[in-house]
């Protein structure tokens, strides 16, 4: 039973290691936005436009930061020595998810008027399995 469950982690290792990044790429981003709107915007629950597209930019910029290092070193282990040059595309490859994640969050937030903490869960499902598809090119 064991040796299975040894088997399946090193089949599935990649999976396991970017769903753990990606874990901890959320606390980040979310820690980061939850951070700001709570300072900047205390009570809005409901941001207009402006402060909505203020916290999806803070929520992008920090997560794509963080997750940049630890996706190179330990899910796809990464040994490019042009590391300005693979950030950028990693980066570039990230712009998409976060053209989504902005238009799905306006309208979720400032069309359907859900509480833009509850569409910061949704929308986050949609973009982790984008950026995981993409990462792999």
């Amino acid at each position: 039973m064991i040796e299975k469950i040894k088997a399946l982690c090193v089949k599935y290792r990649e999976i396991i290691i970017y769903m753990i990044v990606g874990g901890m790429t959320t606390v980040v981003s979310w820690g980061c936005k939850f951070l700001w709107g709570a300072i900047f915007y205390p009570g809005v629950t409901l941001p207009t436009v402006a402060q909505n597209t203020v916290l999806n930019i803070v929520e992008n910029v920090s997560g794509i930061l963080f997750a940049y290092w630890p996706n190179r070193r330990w899910v796809f282990r990464s040994h490019d020595p042009n590391i300005p040059g693979e950030f950028a595309n990693f980066v570039g490859s990230r712009l998409g998810t976060w053209g989504l994640s902005y238009v799905l969050n306006l309208l979720f937030v400032n069309v359907l008027c859900i509480d833009y903490r509850i569409s910061t869960i949704i929308v986050a499902v949609v973009v982790v399995i984008g950026n995981y598809v993409i990462s792999k090119f």
